[in-house]
């Protein structure tokens, strides 16, 4: 019998992706309950359109992909790495493992499902089953429509809609499978993929600052959520949330990224600490369905991350790298201001702040995410698209939905986006969020001394030229369409 033939052995293979958890997985429990199971990550680096990982998010991976090849183990189930397009490897691998069923849980980027569809046909094809399951949002983004059947394009309605309605409660963690695959298909070395920097290897303090995995993830949700009493971190989540010098936030953002935690599980943890902490639970449930709008967008919008939502922002003058004038708001060099915004020395100590805090731990709080990227695209005049790119190759949090959706959010390009006006002042929120600097001391040791820059830009005078550049966009759109 060759390795295209299917057999009655009853096996199944389940395809993972951003879905690194054996809880609450749909389609790993889909596959043990068919039969026999093996399991597959395949790193797609060359279908068309997939965008390849950043740095940050490899170190993640590597150690993501070592955390459920353990937990598989457990369970009895081999975890084949290969390396490749998906449409090539996967049903390759299912033909080798002689499967009758191959599973996966859904993605939304239209690359990905472009990749997703031809794995379908052509596993179906060869005479086997193919099924794919929703696990990495609460509802699915064809299924949220307004009453005149277009999707949402504000949060507040599409919250109220969304936040209203069930949610499945998660799935239990599955029993090790009895029987054994008959064939398990040769993997590669997850070693081989090289997908920790190596020199030089700066990813000490992201290893001590980061757990990866599926039981460390669950570990930080509970930590977070507290035991249903007034002690409950959701208590004080509200207001302590936007201070970046306390330990306030869920820091649950990669491990949701990566799916070693689903939204379901987050949701139904906090909405069961409703009675302790009813205000905490619904900001933070709102933080949840922000990130479900981020991606509901992405899928009905897949340029998100290169073009703007709204078109009236192609006419604004951005400077992107390349630009021959090359100037700066304050009639320097651009790259060089640009440089002193990624290294943390523009003289803001909250933007610097961050922007080491960023740097050091793949992270970077919320409340600083927005101001450095206010002050990189409104006061310093750079495109959002440079800034997503950098978050892109440092965050651990990177995904293809929210980090472009909050650069355009910021930006006044997007979905909902903040007015163009709202330009946050980087002094004043400081004064505001980190009124003791405990912040800004704690990643800017010389702050206070002569090795600390004075600041790069005037805030009035970049403030005043991103308003009259905006209130330009008028003109030129009367412009074209004369």
């Amino acid at each position: 019998m060759t390795d295209t033939e299917t057999t009655a052995h009853g096996t199944a293979l389940v395809w993972f992706r951003d879905d690194l958890r054996v809880r609450d997985n749909p389609a790993l429990r889909a596959a043990l309950a068919h039969g026999p199971t093996v399991a597959l990550y395949v790193l797609d680096e060359s279908s068309p359109g997939i965008r390849p990982l950043g740095g940050a998010a490899r170190w993640w991976l590597h150690h993501g992909l070592e955390d459920l090849a353990s937990s598989l183990e457990h369970l009895g189930v081999p975890l084949v790495f290969r390396r490749g397009p998906a449409a090539a490897v996967v049903p390759e691998v299912a033909a080798q493992a002689r499967a009758e069923l191959v599973v996966w849980n859904r993605r939304y980027g239209a690359p990905e499902r472009r990749a997703d569809t031809a794995v379908k046909s052509l596993v179906r094809a060869a005479g086997r089953e193919a099924e794919s399951f929703q696990a990495s949002l609460l509802h699915e983004p064809w299924e949220v429509a307004t009453q005149q059947g277009n999707h949402y394009k504000v949060f507040t309605p599409f919250w109220k809609e969304v936040s209203g309605r069930d949610h499945r409660h998660p799935l239990p963690m599955p029993r090790p499978q009895r029987e054994a695959p008959d064939r398990v298909p040769r993997g590669e070395d997850l070693s081989s993929w090289a997908l920790l920097p190596r020199t030089p290897d700066w990813s000490g303090p992201l290893a001590r600052a980061w757990t990866p995995g599926e039981a460390a993830g669950l570990e930080v949700l509970k930590d977070f959520v507290g035991p249903d009493t007034a002690d409950s971190a959701l208590v004080e989540y509200p207001e302590a949330r936007d201070l970046p010098g306390r330990p306030a936030t869920s820091r649950l953002s990669p491990y949701l990224r990566w799916g070693h935690v689903s939204p379901f599980q987050v949701w139904h943890a906090v909405a069961d600490r409703r009675r302790a902490a009813p205000e905490g639970s619904a900001v933070f449930a709102s933080e949840l369905g922000w990130r479900e709008f981020a991606w509901h967008t992405l899928y009905h919008h897949p340029d998100l991350a290169t073009e703007n939502l709204r078109p009236e922002f192609d006419d604004y003058g951005w400077w992107t790298p390349g630009d021959p004038s090359g100037t700066g708001p304050a009639g320097g060099g651009i790259e060089q201001l640009l440089d002193a915004w990624r290294t943390g020395r523009t003289g803001f100590p909250l933007v610097d702040a961050g922007q080491r805090e960023l740097w050091a731990t793949g992270w970077m709080h919320n409340r600083v995410r927005m101001v450095s990227a206010s002050f990189l695209v409104k006061n310093l005049g750079v495109h959002w698209r440079v800034g997503e790119e950098w978050f892109w190759d440092t965050l651990v949090d990177a995904d293809a939905a929210s980090n472009p959706f909050n650069w355009q959010w910021v930006a006044g390009s997007g979905a909902d986006a903040a007015p163009f006006f709202r330009i946050f002042n980087p002094r004043t929120q400081g004064k505001k969020f980190d009124h003791d600097g405990a912040y800004a001391r704690a990643w800017i040791p010389e702050l206070g001394s002569t090795e600390y820059p004075q600041e790069s830009v005037d805030l009035a005078e970049t403030r005043a030229a991103a308003l009259d550049e905006y209130r330009s966009l008028g003109q030129s759109e009367g412009r074209r369409r004369a």
